[in-house]
This record gives C-alpha cells, sequence and structure tokens, in this order.
C-alpha cells in the first residue's frame, strides 16, 4: 500500500513567495487556514505540485532546483476556494485557464478563472489571479469582459483586488466593492448596510488610490489631489459619526444603484465635514466629479476604515499622500517628504515626554509630529483617551503650502480625537498672525508666548510670534530660494551684516536656523535637517558662530547623498541642538556626537532599498513589510548611549 504523501502547503508557500512582499501577507484570504484548504506535495524530487480544487488533478507549482515558483497559482486556487465556499459557486459552474474569443477568433490568452450562470454557457465573473507583487492586467481584465460579454471581472493578486461592472452590452467600466454570491444578484448588493466596526482597518491606500486614478480620474480633467482628498474627508466625517452611535452604527458611505443618489450622498457628507473641520476647505466647495466616475471611486474606499487604525498603518496612509503631492507641487519650492526613517532617527535621539510640547514650522505632511505621537504613545500613554488626547494638546505644525497642511490636518483627525493645531501661515513671519484668517493660530500659540516679548496687555491682533516656549522643535524647512523682502529681513540677526546693515538676500533655511532656535525655550531641544554647506562652506561661518552663541551642539549627523532622491541630490545633515539656559555657564570646550550615515535605503535612482538575509531573500517585520536597508537606527542608538554618558537632561 502507497505511503500517503505529506502536504507541504505552509513550507513550499514560504519558499514560493520568499522574494515577494507577500510572505503570508495574502489579505485576501486571511481568514483561511491554507493547509486546510491547499495540498502541495513532493510528486517528483525537488518538484513541488498543488492539487486543482476543481479538477482534482496536480499542477507544478515551485521547482526547488531552479528555484521557481508560481505564486499565482497559490491566488488561483484560494480564489477557487472561495469562489466555493464563501460565495457558494458549485464547481460545475466554474472553468479555468478558458481560452478566450475575440470576435470569430480563439486567442492564445486563457483566462484564468471564469464563473458561468445557472446556465453554465454565459460567461458572468472573470477572475484575473497575479503574483503578489505584479500591479498590472487591469486592462487585460477588461479586454476579457468585452470579448466575453462577461459582467463582472475581478483581478486580485492576493493581496489586493479590484472588482469591474460591466453592465452589458454598455461599454461603461464600473466597479464594485464585492462580487454577488451565488444566490444574489448584483442589485441585492447595493442594499447591504455596513456598520462602522465591520470595516477592514488593514489596507494598501497607495494601491487605492493608484486604482482610482487609473479607472475613475484619467482623462476627466478633475484635480485628482483636490478630489480625493474631498472624498477622504467625506469619508472620515461618516466614520465620525458612526462611531459616535452607540446602537446603529451604519455607515451610508458606498455606492448605491443609481450614480445620482451616490454623489448625492457623499457630496453631503462631503460638505458636513467642511462644517465640522472648517479650515480645509472652502465652504462652498464641492464634489467635482460627475455621478459617473465618482460610482466608481467610492467602492475603493467604502469598505476601508480610516478611524482608529494601527499604529503601523498610518505610514501607509502618509505614503499615499507623498503619492498624491505631485512633483510640481513639491519640487519646485524646495520641498520634499522627510524619508521616515530620518525622521525615527530624529524623534529617537530627542526623546520627547508625554507633557512637551512640539513644534514643525515647516512640518510639509507632518512627519514629525506623527512619529513624535507614536513614540510618546508607546513609551507614556498606554489608554485610548490619553492617546486621543495627546495630539490636540501638545503638537503644532506650520507650513505655508496649504496642500501639505491639509494633509498634516487629516493625518492628525485619523490619529486623533479631531483636534489638531496644523496652521497655514508663514513660519519665517513673526507678523503674520493678523487679521480674521489667523485668529485660530493666534489664539492657539498665544500660551506659547513669552511674556518678555509680548505683554500681556497687548492687542491680540497686534501680537507678534516670535519669540516662544516649545520643549522641541523638529522640520526640515524648504532648501530652495532667497528672501529678498526687506521688511522680513529686518526680523533676522543672521540678514544683518557686521555693520548692521541688511544683506540684499538670505537663503531660506538660513532664516529657519534663526526662527527655529527664537521657537523653542531655554533648554529646549532641536533637530534641523540642512544642506551640508551650512557645515563646510567659509562664508557660512557666521551661521556657525551663531548656532555656538546660541545653543549646544549635540550632533551632526550627515545623511547619505541618496537620502532625499529622486527629488533632489543635495546632501544634508541633521544638526541636532540643545539651547543654552538663561545662567547657564557656557563650557569653553564640549564633546559633539558625529556620524556619517553610509546605507541610506536607497539607492541612486531614488528607490527603496530593502534588507535580505544570507540566503537573498528579504527580511520582513512583524506586519509582514520588507524592512528598509540603512543605519540610522544603528546611529540612534549610538546617540543614546553618549547622551546618557554626557548625563544630557533628557537621557537621565
Amino acid at each position: 500500500m502507497p505511503t500517503q504523501k505529506l502536504n507541504k502547503a505552509i513550507e513550499v508557500i514560504n519558499k514560493i513567495f520568499k522574494n515577494t512582499s507577500a510572505v503570508f501577507g495574502l489579505k485576501e484570504f486571511e481568514d483561511i487556514n491554507l493547509e486546510d484548504v491547499l495540498t502541495i506535495t513532493e510528486e517528483e524530487k525537488n518538484r513541488y505540485f498543488i492539487k486543482d480544487l476543481k479538477t482534482g488533478k496536480f499542477r507544478v507549482v515551485f521547482d526547488a532546483v531552479k528555484n521557481i515558483g508560481k505564486p499565482e497559482e497559490i491566488v488561483r486556487q484560494l480564489w477557487l476556494h472561495k469562489l466555493n465556499k464563501y460565495y457558494s459557486y458549485p464547481y460545475d459552474r466554474i472553468d479555468t485557464e478558458k481560452s478566450i474569443h475575440f470576435g470569430r477568433e480563439i486567442s492564445a490568452k486563457a483566462a484564468d478563472i471564469i464563473v458561468y450562470k445557472k446556465d453554465k454557457i454565459t460567461p458572468y465573473i472573470i477572475v484575473e489571479v497575479k503574483s503578489p507583487d505584479e500591479k498590472k492586467g487591469i486592462e487585460q481584465l477588461k479586454s476579457y469582459l468585452s470579448a466575453e460579454g462577461s459582467e463582472i471581472g475581478v483581478w486580485s493578486n492576493g493581496k489586493e483586488r479590484v472588482i469591474l461592472y460591466r453592465p452589458y452590452p454598455k461599454e461603461f467600466q464600473d466597479s464594485l466593492s464585492e462580487i454577488p454570491g451565488a444566490d444574489q444578484t448584483i442589485d441585492d448588493l447595493f442594499d447591504i448596510k455596513r456598520s462602522w466596526n465591520t470595516l477592514k482597518p488593514k489596507f494598501d491606500f497607495i494601491f487605492i488610490i493608484k486604482r482610482i486614478e487609473e479607472l475613475a480620474l484619467a482623462g476627466s480633467g478633475a484635480n485628482v489631489f483636490e478630489e480625493i482628498f474631498k472624498l477622504i474627508y467625506a469619508k472620515l466625517y461618516d466614520e465620525k459619526l458612526a462611531r459616535e452611535r452607540r446602537t446603529n452604527q451604519e455607515v451610508i458611505f458606498k455606492k448605491y444603484q443609481d450614480p445620482e443618489k451616490t454623489y448625492e450622498i457623499i457630496n453631503q457628507l462631503f460638505k458636513n465635514a467642511i462644517r465640522e473641520w472648517p479650515d480645509t476647505f472652502e465652504p462652498s466647495d464641492r464634489i467635482k466629479l460627475p455621478a459617473s466616475r465618482l460610482n466608481i471611486c467610492v467602492p475603493f474606499l467604502e469598505d476601508i476604515r480610516l478611524f482608529e487604525i494601527g499604529t503601523g498603518e498610518y505610514e501607509i496612509i502618509d505614503s499615499a499622500f507623498e503619492y498624491l503631492i505631485t512633483e510640481v507641487s513639491k519640487g519646485t519650492k524646495g520641498q520634499y517628504f522627510t524619508p521616515r526613517h530620518v525622521i525615527k532617527m530624529c524623534v529617537k535621539m530627542l526623546n520627547p515626554k508625554e507633557d512637551e510640547y512640539i513644534i514643525d514650522p515647516a512640518c510639509g505632511s507632518g512627519g514629525f509630529l506623527l512619529h513624535t505621537m507614536y513614540q510618546v504613545w508607546k513609551n507614556f500613554l498606554r489608554t485610548d483617551a490619553a492617546q486621543k488626547n495627546y495630539a490636540g494638546k501638545y503638537l503644532f505644525g506650520i507650513d505655508f503650502d496649504d496642500n501639505m497642511r491639509r494633509i498634516s490636518q487629516a493625518l492628525m483627525l485619523i490619529a486623533g480625537d479631531g483636534r489638531h493645531h496644523i496652521f497655514k501661515r508663514n513660519s519665517l513671519d513673526a507678523t503674520d498672525w493678523q487679521g480674521v484668517e489667523a485668529e485660530d493660530a493666534r489664539h492657539s500659540l498665544r500660551p506659547l508666548l513669552r511674556s518678555f516679548d509680548n505683554p500681556s496687555d497687548e492687542n491680540e491682533n497686534q501680537l507678534t510670534f516670535k519669540n516662544l516656549n516649545f520643549d522641541i522643535l523638529m522640520t526640515n524647512p524648504p532648501f530652495a530660494g532667497e528672501n529678498p523682502d526687506s521688511q522680513l529681513l529686518r526680523q533676522y540677526q543672521l540678514a544683518k551684516k557686521d555693520g548692521g546693515k541688511l544683506k540684499n538676500n538670505v537663503e531660506r533655511h538660513i532664516l529657519f536656523i534663526e526662527r527655529s532656535l527664537d521657537a523653542v525655550r531655554l533648554g529646549g531641544r532641536l533637530a534641523i535637517v540642512l544642506p551640508q554647506g551650512v557645515f563646510n562652506n567659509t562664508n557660512m561661518e557666521y551661521v556657525r558662530d551663531y548656532l555656538f552663541d546660541k545653543a549646544r551642539i549635540l550632533a551632526v549627523v550627515g545623511l547619505h547623498g541618496n537620502t532625499f532622491k529622486p527629488h533632489t541630490g543635495t546632501k544634508t545633515s541633521v544638526l541636532f541642538l540643545q539651547k543654552w539656559g538663561e545662567e547657564e555657564i557656557l563650557p569653553k570646550d564640549y564633546p559633539i556626537f558625529m556620524a556619517v550615515s553610509k546605507k541610506s535605503g536607497k539607492d541612486s535612482s531614488g528607490d527603496y532599498i530593502y534588507k535580505k538575509d544570507e540566503k537573498g531573500s528579504y527580511v520582513h517585520d512583524g506586519n509582514f513589510r520588507k524592512v528598509l536597508d540603512h543605519d540610522l537606527d544603528e546611529i540612534a542608538e549610538k546617540f543614546i548611549s553618549f547622551a546618557k554618558e554626557q548625563k544630557f537632561s533628557f537621557w537621565k
């Protein structure tokens, strides 16, 4: 009697996915026990076969000698299981690798899975499966739908999926968030009600944004950033209302059968969001997408949860916003998203406490503020109530770019309780705090003014916001451009020559150095990303003298030249300071921590580089995400040891 072959499903799947970003990150099937569903056996030495759930036959899935696997076959078999067990389609209504008819010709191309209607003849659902690292194939699926006259198409790589709906014989490509079961019609899907707590907290936001662009916004003439941002705000408001309902947590941000109804409800949610958070959009704003295109966008967002997602997922949303900001709105102004591993290093080294006030005067998307929040939550604040209140009390951000400011606000809304201190102002102009539009900013910053500079009886509309009392400042100011405005330059000591005469032009990052030192209290800590020339060039000696006079130089960390690519190749360093105390005796000499990063986490093209193990496989963290290959964590740890040896007050 032959010995039954061992099922090596988990072992083989692990080998197949070792060089992908999946490695059991098959989110589409995370509720499925893979070993219970899939049978993979070593039918030949070093050759592994998977049992086809439809036919019972075995297919080659992995050649161990050649190290070649077929991850898409794993995805196909899991979809066969899901169609049969979850959606209740019998296998006699399902076919695999079915040739596609383009007109009278039978193409060499074959659909991975076809589900037929009850007549077992008419194609109903076509499923196109891909490897988890594959992002293409939507257009291919569309061509299959058109050729076969199928109403529904599913594109899936195991982690994400796209569901297309083509009301035959219309050529219009629509989208759905779900496919109907065997006992359902498409109309039934529109009647399904969702509650907030059933929404998915884990998702690939960049994938969602790209698909919305590809399927709904391409060629529409719409401002992609504006329209997607409006949808995010409408969804945030809907989730906020649902969370606040104790008994009925139903969400109404979803696709309806009538596109006009979808538009009416989503646009009204957006209008309500404007009233709830009035400083983000103009009261007269509306969703400008036509109902037909909006109907395509909504299914991609309707079943995900933005509020109260896991801490590790904020970076996913953050990176999606980075993707949304076009090169025009970044590079031309010298503004770039600071790589998150640089931000984490700064936050770790300055060690913020739970009762310290933090500011970023050029906050961009709010990276320094967000990662400060993560660290304080982790180290000090364990309860939900304490975490929610933290951001709305201690974190402040200012940015002159409106899109950047709104991204920061959105992330704070998602992370906290809806309160924020993110303002659109010119940080370099201490007088830019007058008028009605600055009222909220004045009110929030008023308690942090230093009284000697702004008497308490001074008219609030005449306040200057130069000397502030923040505990920590972290920023990556824009490098590009000079300031020839004499009215602005008069506010700065670094804008004056030795004789006191005003210079004609001063680079913005030089002004930010002085502005940043003015914004923190005596003994306050700073981390500023600056061009390397500030530290090396002979004509910058006056800046270095100014720094030594105002603060203790804690550390200088030279960043690799690839760090800010592809946006710029400017060589930069991070300067860490602690402002001298009022009666502090200044030492004539003291040690400074110096380090140079040799591993930036990016290649010369600006693409991220990820760690690999000794076998050449990618290293993944606990959330199945590839680990960036950089040395800034090591530098931060070395600094912490140095800080403790030097008995720095914030590392005792």
